[in-house]
């Protein structure tokens, strides 16, 4: 029988810690903009993002807004990661939502 011991570090446990908060902010963003769609009436982000190219200029106009706005909260998120890498701190969830982008509707 063989069996393999692997002793972690608190750097690996940090890695592992922070992989892990990035997931959850990344779901917590994902839910957030999901959410403002909905709140549109819309089933879903793509679906809102799809009408784009709607003839209909009302949708068209309604989802070329939303796109932007997407756009912003994700360009935001990269930002304020990088801002957190930069001083060495952790960011909480609440914080990085709380410091996206309002909807401008």
């Amino acid at each position: 029988m063989t069996f393999s011991l692997t002793i972690k570090t608190q750097d690996d446990l940090q890695a592992e810690a922070l992989a892990e908060l990035q997931v959850r902010i990344v779901a917590s963003v994902d839910a957030h903009v999901e959410n403002q769609a909905k709140s549109m009436g819309y089933n879903s982000a793509a679906a809102l993002a799809g009408y784009r190219d709607s003839t209909v200029a009302a949708w068209a106009s309604e989802s070329q807004h939303f796109i932007a706005w997407r756009d912003a909260v994700w360009l935001a998120v990269y930002d304020q990661q990088s801002a957190h890498e930069s001083a060495q701190t952790v960011p909480t969830i609440n914080d990085m939502i709380d410091a996206l982008p309002e909807w401008p509707g």
